[in-house]
């Protein structure tokens, strides 16, 4: 026979003690992880500078190179005025056109402006010579405003110089013509620009994700013992956990592809092989974030919050959402250590341009560099204790 059971106890309704207790006990709980605390002030405070200071649609003062073939009086004039249009900063004058468009080709410079040779000369007779204007058109949205002012240049250029004896060709409005060609993505496909670069992000979302869950699974399962029992060094630990997401990361990389090609008809003009080894590196680059963080976070919840505030800055100041050259000094620099900014440079580089491994060697070498750093900080960060 069961014994009676003694009433339970009846609690009052509401208790401002009782609510106060809870609360207390929150507060305490807070500030005990920091880390959840700093995140949750983080990341508002880093989406409000982000879009406050960082984004812009209009990027001005974008890099471009000047071919002179036909130097003289009305050359001068058209450098001065790419120069104070705001748009443009000329950062490299030469003779040589190859010189330029290979400067164009590496993304050292967004513009090519080539003054043709006899340009003076046709100028003069009024001939209505043509200047060849370069555009690198792989991210339409950086380039579309300064295609527009360039069509002030053929009207404003050379008013000062058209005087005196030349002054008959002043009312020929545009005393030339500015021919312009849009490199790379001549039609303004935005898919050209947004798959490629959709390739780096999906993988730095997935890959972080997954290595900084590594070690806090561990912990949260109560294997993480038996992990330090193994005979096993943290360097061997560390690359056990990477290796296998290296070849989830490919397969992913292959599907984004596949639908580049078959879906979105992306252009892949040069190496694939190429592209597949700057894979591996930028995928091993995310996963020893990821691994990082793992080694950081107490729990999945707070591994998980790291890589929201890891992703929100490579979406933002990678160049992929926004024009990477539109934005401040401070938020370039910020976006050069992410390995995301490179790794866009380099797909868009190899699928739109074709470019090889001398024209991508600039921002593969970061990766490399980010990678190890990242993989000397995990292992400084590797604990061989329980607590």
């Amino acid at each position: 026979m069961r014994a009676p059971t003694a009433p339970a106890r009846r609690l009052p309704r509401f208790s401002l003690r009782r609510i106060a207790a809870v609360l207390g006990k929150e507060f305490i709980q807070m500030r005990r992880d920091r880390v959840t605390f700093a995140l949750i002030l983080g990341v508002p405070l880093m989406q409000l500078l982000l879009f406050g200071f960082a984004i812009n649609n209009d990027p001005k003062h974008l890099p471009t190179a000047v071919s002179i073939s036909d130097p003289g009086a009305f050359s001068d004039s058209i450098v001065a005025a790419l120069n104070t249009s705001g748009y443009f900063d000329v950062v490299s004058a030469t003779n040589s056109p190859e010189t330029a468009r290979r400067l164009l080709a590496e993304g050292k410079v967004s513009f090519v402006v080539e003054i043709p040779a006899n340009f003076s000369r046709d100028l003069v007779r009024g001939t209505n010579p043509e200047l060849l204007i370069q555009a690198d058109a792989t991210d339409p949205a950086s380039s579309s405003n300064a295609v527009g002012a360039l069509g002030e240049l053929a009207t404003d250029a050379l008013r000062d110089d058209l005087i005196g004896p030349l002054a008959v060709r002043a009312p020929q409005r545009p005393s030339f013509t500015a021919v312009i060609h849009r490199l790379y993505n001549p039609e303004i496909i935005t898919q050209w620009n947004i798959v490629p670069g959709l390739l780096g992000i999906i993988l730095t979302m997935t890959m972080v994700l997954m290595t900084s869950m590594a070690l806090t699974r561990e912990r949260e399962r109560g294997t993480y013992e038996n992990l330090l029992a193994m005979p096993t060094t943290p360097v061997e630990i560390m690359i056990g956990k990477i290796l296998p997401n290296i070849v989830v990361g490919l397969i992913q990389a292959v599907i984004v592809l596949l639908a580049a090609k078959f879906i979105f008809k992306v252009p892949m003009i040069g190496s694939l092989p190429l592209l597949f080894g700057v894979l591996v590196i930028f995928i091993a680059a995310n996963l020893a974030v990821g691994y990082t963080f793992s080694t950081i976070a107490e729990s999945q919840l707070q591994a998980m919050q790291m890589m929201v505030f890891f992703l929100l800055p490579a979406i933002l100041l990678s160049g992929f959402a926004f024009p990477f050259r539109g934005m401040p000094v401070w938020a370039q620099w910020v976006g050069e250590v992410l390995p995301v900014t490179h790794f866009l440079r380099v797909v868009r580089g190899i699928l739109l341009q074709g470019n090889g491994a001398a024209e991508i060697w600039p921002d593969v070498w970061p990766l490399l560099l980010f990678m190890f750093g990242m993989m000397t900080v995990a292992l400084l960060r590797f604990r061989r204790t329980l607590d």
